[in-house]
């Protein structure tokens, strides 16, 4: 049984079931997830597209969804008795998902750790209470729980695997209908309704801006599974830029993109991967930043500075973030020649420290352990 609330847990999940597959190819997978884990072959009782959110205020918006959620999971776990449950992300709603079935006898499997690096170390032993196994994907996360005794294992970063572009850079290019002799500009607004809402209009204003100081600039918009055309289109059809819209294919245009203005999460990840330089943009409801900046203990938000222990990657939240101050940095990405360099250089320093990969394969051998171990 798998829970995945957002967008990453429901494409982690699927990319490990599939490889769970491989070792046992009559296996069943059942349980709350999206497009991506439907597509692997898992039984979804539960479609959790409209309640991936983040900050105080938005899950209290979502409450009555999210609880009717973990109800259902619940009543499936019972019901079904799953020899294995797979948390994937979704902290908190895990959390209690899992406290749950280690009550009812089943074992639990957590898959990417809470940042207890980053606030609430305290957490450990809660979910060490909670789980028979923690998986994490960076390689310093071992240390917090082996120092409490909690069972965590390495598995790697499964971006590292699944961040490859299907086509040549020239092909895409021709297929987006791109001008390979002109500058092109990515924007990454997010998979979740309250990022699109936030920051998609933020990034139009400061794509105009662009459009107006370099005519020649292109803009194209990978849109997130998770995401309405409606979504996007409230915001993009009054906009004086024309901005490609491509479906399913975001590593493809990633690589197309000379410079990329995006939300913070994994995408910024995908995008140090393949060496893209990028401007990090963030938005909260205003009570969820402020309680937010009192629990988070670390200087940055991006994970590609968090990796790097330093500010390599510009972070634009919440006042810092406008339509001038995005400008300002896409100019500095795409025409300061030694801005730019510096930037990829550090970016590949990235992509060294997260390791060789093979994270969902080394996650389907580390559930196919815990399936096939004495009780």
């Amino acid at each position: 049984m798998f829970s995945a609330g957002e967008a990453s847990g429901d494409q982690h999940a699927a990319n490990m079931f599939l490889e769970l597959q491989k070792l046992c190819p009559g296996i069943c997978g059942i349980g709350m997830g999206a497009h991506k884990m439907r597509q692997a072959g898992i039984d979804i009782r539960f479609d959790s597209s409209g309640i991936g959110v983040i900050g105080l205020i938005e899950v209290l918006k979502h409450y009555r969804q999210i609880r009717s959620a973990l109800q259902l999971m619940k009543q499936v776990i019972v019901q079904e008795k799953p020899d294995l449950l797979v948390c994937v992300d979704y902290k908190e709603f895990n959390l209690k998902l899992a406290q749950f079935a280690k009550r009812q006898g089943i074992k639990v499997l957590f898959y990417v750790s809470p940042q207890v690096w980053a606030w609430r170390p305290g957490r450990v032993l809660t979910y060490g209470k909670a789980i028979d196994m923690m998986a994490v994907i960076f390689p310093f996360e071992t240390a917090y729980y082996q120092a409490k005794n909690v069972p965590v294992r390495y598995v790697g970063h499964p971006s590292v695997d699944k961040v490859q572009p299907l086509h040549s850079k020239a092909d895409d290019m021709r297929d987006f209908g791109l001008n390979p002799a002109q500058p092109v500009v990515g924007i990454l607004p997010g998979s979740r309704s309250n990022e699109i809402k936030r920051l998609l209009p933020v990034m139009i204003q400061a794509a105009e801006t662009l459009k107006q100081r370099h005519p020649d600039l292109q803009f194209v918009l990978p849109q997130a599974d998770s995401v309405t055309d409606g979504e996007l289109l409230s915001h993009i059809q009054n906009s004086t830029v024309p901005i490609r819209i491509v479906k399913q294919q975001v590593y493809d245009v990633i690589q197309c993109c000379d410079a990329i203005m995006t939300t913070s999460g994994t995408a910024t990840l995908e995008i140090a991967l393949l060496g893209i330089p990028m401007v990090i943009a963030y938005r909260l409801a205003a009570l969820s930043y402020v309680l937010g900046r009192q629990l988070v203990k670390i200087p940055f938000i991006g994970l590609p500075n968090i990796i790097a222990g330093q500010l390599i990657v510009k972070e634009l939240i919440q006042h810092d973030l406008s339509a001038d101050s995005l400008a300002a940095e896409m100019e500095n990405l795409l025409f300061d020649q030694a801005y730019r360099m510096r930037s990829q250089t550090n970016l590949q320093q990235v992509k060294i420290k997260l390791g060789v990969g093979g994270g969902s394969k080394n996650m389907a051998n580390l559930a196919w352990e815990m399936l096939t171990a004495a009780t």
